[in-house]
């Protein structure tokens, strides 16, 4: 078995109004490879990634039980600390909002908020972010335009580079490319493929195509529970629960 990054076990999650996103959820996330989580609308997927940086804390949420171990540390302790946390596991969610600065400002500015001052050190930094997030040939003579000016598959690679910068050990990706034409879509597939030997990931495909062409590791989840948990390819070419098979072949979602 390879390693485990992030072991969730037994998650619940109870919003304010009384309904429940998640139910008992344990898997494990395994490092350096591309964790795929799917199934149809209010499973439980994005609330799932907002447990995992604690952006959960900003929402409605009544309580939380069950533990969330990253390299075996309970990220929902209260003594952990949240921005050090969000450093560590860095999120894309699926529309790309740059900041209203220029394109290498908007790489620049998370290094100079981390206290990065050597500005060689961050030309070499956004540079590199911008090549691994496969747009820096397309941007490289542009590098003082406005963010805004870029394309929506270019901005969405901007925002995975903003990311990126500050080099992440996880990666969650919620719906990164439910908005992008097929050539930026697979622009962001390859990079999953290529950035696995530096990071883990954890993509919410937005389809289920998406998710059997990248996922290393499958989970389905379906009305907030974990129905079934495989790696990618015995999931979704030999699923062991009706519920996953059903989904899988179109039945419902």
């Amino acid at each position: 078995m390879s390693d485990i990054k992030i072991s969730i076990r037994d998650l619940h999650v109870r919003y304010k109004d009384g309904k429940y996103p998640l139910r008992g959820i344990t898997m494990d996330i395994i490092a350096n490879k591309t964790n795929v989580v799917f199934g149809p609308a209010g499973g439980g997927k994005s609330t799932l990634i907002r447990v995992l940086n604690r952006l959960i804390d900003l929402s409605d949420v009544e309580d939380i039980k069950g533990e969330v171990l990253l390299d075996g540390v309970n990220i929902l302790a209260p003594e952990i600390d949240v921005i050090e946390l969000r450093r560590r596991v860095g999120v894309v969610f699926s529309r790309p909002i740059p900041l209203p600065l220029t394109i290498f400002e908007n790489i620049s500015f998370g290094l100079e908020v981390a206290g990065e001052k050597d500005k060689r050190k961050i030309a070499r930094k956004v540079e590199h972010a911008l090549r691994q997030a496969v747009l820096w040939d397309e941007i490289y003579d542009r590098l003082d335009y406005p963010a805004s000016s870029l394309s929506g598959g270019q901005q969405q690679r901007l925002c995975l580079a903003r990311v990126l910068a500050l080099e992440p050990e996880v990666i969650l990706l919620d719906e990164p490319t439910s908005a992008l034409d097929p050539v930026s879509t697979a622009k962001i597939e390859d990079f999953l493929k290529i950035a696995e030997k530096d990071y883990t990931f954890l993509l919410a495909p937005h389809n289920q195509q998406q998710a059997a062409r990248v996922a290393d590791y499958a989970a389905f989840f379906l009305q907030g529970k974990l129905v079934e948990y495989a790696v990618g390819e015995e999931l979704f070419f030999n699923p062991k629960k009706k519920e996953t098979s059903d989904y899988i072949q179109g039945r419902f979602g």
